[in-house]
């Protein structure tokens, strides 16, 4: 039961100067502090956080409490992603009761069937005892909010990758879907995920629609916190056995092989990362007639304390795939699949013929899988005007190698905003036209290599992968003997891509804004050049500006909320800078496009380390003492 601080007459004020109470309430001389504060010990039922605000309260802890209550988490297009912990700021029991009635009015607003279709709840396994948050508890109150409402909730009973979501509400033809989790994000964080009706995550306006509803539902409704009451309701359904039945038929249909992954000799190492993908991808492995994988023990089993890794993320690379190397070289396994802790994504490693192990950046594998996947396709189709229907995707911040191929082989190539969301949706608009959708795939390790599921899935991508491995090891060929094959027959595309960490806004506006006023060329004058490197053209994705276009409009979506601008360069390099909207990062991504016959791979790695050099000494050279840059 929350303890409401009108009924406190023992608390000092919350900046720490003599208790000042008026009709019951705390007086302190900020406000607005005292609203949230207030509201939230009234509001609030979870006795772990009632108690650690109310310490805060005790001890006087100002600054504290303005970090936890002077601004709600922002729900945008990723939905929500923060720590756990109390107040506004934080995933805690109260924020998603208020999350989850905002959101279920603007789906009663947007959907006369909401009652009879309803939505799926799905969670991962982070928990944070010190706050008694975690991802089933939040599911199971999201739940109780639409049940109060006579909403049918499809809420699964264990454990899930995050692509069963979007798979179910495309399956079971639902209103929306939520998955409760932080990905590879820190242990404290988590996350509230959103899918709309079409299978894919939901774009602008939904985010303000959605955000204005829950500034207008924050008091609890009667019902919402009864997780008892709605556990027990037919409203409430299970999803599991049907989801996991239908999910592993989808992905069957991109099984070509199934003799050769019978008879395929090729040991292959997974690791979960303390995730949920473990039994998943032993299933999806299964699905496809492949050998099981060898799982990575440490790392196997669902753990919110991920006790191997310092960062849950695949993306990292090497040390978060020690253990897998380890167990690679005891089973003589010679390649690493690695999924991150939700299991919508995929890294990919390959032991070479030095004994060292090569990790595939993000790029190289969207280079592999897409060819694949065209490659199967060919296999599957003999009508040469089919290709005309064809598309494949990637986010603008990717490798172009998809476009090259597109080129040569007839079928269409688009680029799309960074996140999922926009392939997905994209995806969605041609599936809905007749148009075959083969692949998308963004440079974050993140492949789309079903339609059944329009998000990344790196359950369905493992397999996949595993099939390739399996198809080229008959073929007596690597995976890296494989790409330099495409890079030699599409042409090199080189990407190196990284990132500085900054927590202060001001400093990353000041170094965007400079590049928008450029040196001496006063407002609106973008660089011409960058060291040695000249600038063809400029698109800012933040101001809708694009020299490319005849009217120097930007084509794709713009966002003032976000950074984001791209360089081409005279060399064919490409370069974008953009904030991350998840993460407290200026990341930075830069390609090199090399014409087919280009083979002099050492030249063009000189190259694009130059320009990455001269990228970092002229655009952020003047903030760099205030940046952070990648941990190594």
């Amino acid at each position: 039961m929350a303890i409401a601080l009108s009924k406190r007459r023992d608390l000092p004020s919350v900046i720490g100067q003599s208790t000042n109470m008026e009709n019951g309430i705390s007086k302190t001389g900020d406000a607005k502090l005292d609203q949230a504060v207030n509201q939230w010990l009234q509001y609030d039922k979870n006795p772990k956080t009632v108690s650690a605000v109310e310490k805060l309260l005790k001890d006087g802890a100002v600054e504290t409490l303005k970090k936890y209550f002077s601004s709600r988490m922002e729900f945008g297009t990723a939905g929500l992603r923060a720590a756990m912990g109390p107040g506004i700021a934080c995933m805690n029991d109260l924020t998603i009761i208020q999350t989850t009635q905002g959101f279920c009015r603007y789906l009663e607003e947007n959907f006369e069937n909401f009652k009879e279709r309803g939505v799926v709840i799905g969670y991962d396994h982070r928990a944070h005892p010190p706050s008694g948050g975690s991802s089933k508890q939040f599911a199971r109150l999201a739940a109780a909010v639409f049940i109060s409402q006579g909403v049918p909730v499809h809420l699964f009973s264990v454990i899930t990758p995050t692509p069963f979501v979007p798979f179910t509400v495309s399956h079971l033809d639902l209103c929306a879907g939520i998955m409760v989790t932080a990905s590879h994000n820190p242990k404290q964080d988590n996350g509230y995920k959103v899918y709309w009706d079409n299978g894919a995550q939901i774009v602008s306006p939904h985010d303000k629609g959605i955000a204005k509803a829950i500034e207008e539902n924050l008091e609890p409704w009667s019902e919402s916190w009864n997780t008892e009451s709605a556990l027990k309701s037919p409203l409430l359904k299970d999803p599991y056995q049907d989801i996991h039945i239908n999910y592993f038929k989808a992905i069957q249909k991109h099984c070509l092989h199934r003799e050769l992954n019978k008879t395929s000799e090729v040991k292959i190492v997974h690791t979960s990362v303390h995730g949920v993908g473990h039994t998943f991808v032993q299933s999806a492995f299964k699905a496809f007639d492949l050998h099981p994988p060898y799982a990575v023990e440490e790392q196997k089993d669902p753990d919110p304390e991920f006790p191997t890794v310092k960062y849950p993320n695949p993306e990292e690379g090497e040390g978060v795939l020690t253990l897998s190397f380890s167990l690679a070289e005891t089973e003589r396994a010679t390649v690493v699949l690695a999924n991150d802790p939700d299991a919508d994504r995929l890294a990919v490693a390959e032991r070479q013929e030095s004994g060292q192990w090569r990790v595939f950046s993000g790029n190289e594998l969207g280079a592999l899988l897409g060819w694949w996947m065209f490659h199967c396709w060919k296999e599957q189709i003999p009508d040469a005007g089919a290709v005309k229907n064809v598309y494949m995707l990637a986010s603008t911040v990717s490798s172009k190698i998809l476009r090259a191929i597109a080129l040569k082989e007839g079928f269409h190539f688009e680029e799309t905003l960074t996140g999922f969301k926009w392939m997905g949706n994209r995806a969605r608009d041609l599936l809905d036209r007749g148009k075959t959708v083969l692949f998308a795939f963004e440079e974050a390790i993140g492949y789309m290599c079903s339609a059944s599921v329009l998000d990344k899935d790196g359950v369905s991508a493992a397999a996949i992968a595993g099939e390739m491995v399996s198809y080229l090891a008959a073929k007596q060929k690597s995976l890296s003997q494989q790409l330099t094959a495409i890079y030699e027959e599409y042409g090199y595309h080189l990407s190196k891509n990284s990132y500085f960490i900054c927590h202060d806004q001001a400093v990353i506006r000041s170094l965007f804004e400079r590049l928008r006023n450029f040196g001496s060329g006063g407002k609106d004058s973008y660089p011409s050049k960058c060291g040695p490197f000249s600038i063809t053209a400029v698109r800012d994705l933040t101001t809708g500006y694009d020299s490319n276009q005849p009217d120097n409009k930007a084509i794709l979506p713009t966002s003032r909320s976000s950074q984001m601008i791209t360089f081409t360069f005279s060399n064919g390099g490409v370069a974008t800078m953009r904030t991350s909207g998840t993460e407290p990062k200026i990341k930075y991504y830069t390609e090199l496009c090399a014409a087919p016959g280009n083979s002099d791979l050492e030249h063009l790695k000189k190259e694009l380390d130059q320009l990455v050099e001269a990228i970092i000494e002229n655009f952020f050279e003047p903030q760099k003492n205030k940046l952070q840059p990648k941990p190594e």
